[in-house]
């Protein structure tokens, strides 16, 4: 197997077990409007046809670098490892997970195992495979793509945080934001 499939199967993997589990979820009370998700889905999707585009064949002109076959393998690497902190946080977070905006019965904040090194650590697992994978591709779709998904994350994590503030509390989420990152451990920004 060649590492840039050994990415794309994990992508596939990734993807597939992450729609089924969202049948593993309480019922939302609350959710944030569609008009709201509009632009960070946008930014999504956009991206994600982006950062796909094969990397060979006419694209191949494109290509900014190459990082060779142990570099492309080391990203594989730490896709696994982006997915498997996405997933490690998926179930910590057990029945309060959604795809959506929302607030679930019982809702609180989550305060430890991932979610105390950073607020959103699905979101920062995807981040880090997101990030393997545009290295890996090396091109100006790639990164393109790249960019364009991090924006979505970003506008989704501002979203979700705003969104709770006003569901939750200001008080304890303001609290939370205070002791802990937003997207990368131990760096405030």
């Amino acid at each position: 197997m060649r590492p840039g499939q050994a990415i794309v199967l994990l992508w596939v993997a990734w993807l597939v077990s992450w729609i089924v589990a969202a049948f593993w979820s309480s019922r939302a009370e609350r959710r944030a409007g569609m008009a709201e998700e509009l632009s960070y889905r946008f930014f999504m999707i956009v991206g994600g046809v982006l950062l796909f585009v094969p990397a060979r064949g006419v694209h191949g002109s494109l290509r900014l670098w190459q990082v060779g076959w142990n570099g492309a393998w080391i990203c594989a690497g730490l896709t696994a490892v982006g997915f498997a902190f996405c997933w490690w946080a998926r179930i910590h977070l057990g029945l309060l997970w959604s795809g959506r905006v929302t607030k679930k019965a019982d809702h609180h904040i989550v305060e430890t195992g991932p979610y105390a090194l950073v607020r959103h650590p699905i979101y920062t697992g995807l981040l880090l495979a997101i990030g393997a994978t545009m290295v890996a591709k090396g091109t100006l779709y790639g990164v393109a793509g790249a960019a364009a998904i991090m924006l979505s994350i970003a506008m989704k994590a501002r979203l979700e945080e705003r969104f709770l503030r006003n569901e939750l509390g200001s008080a304890a989420y303001d609290g939370y934001a205070r002791r802990v990152p937003m997207l990368v451990p131990f760096l405030r920004f």
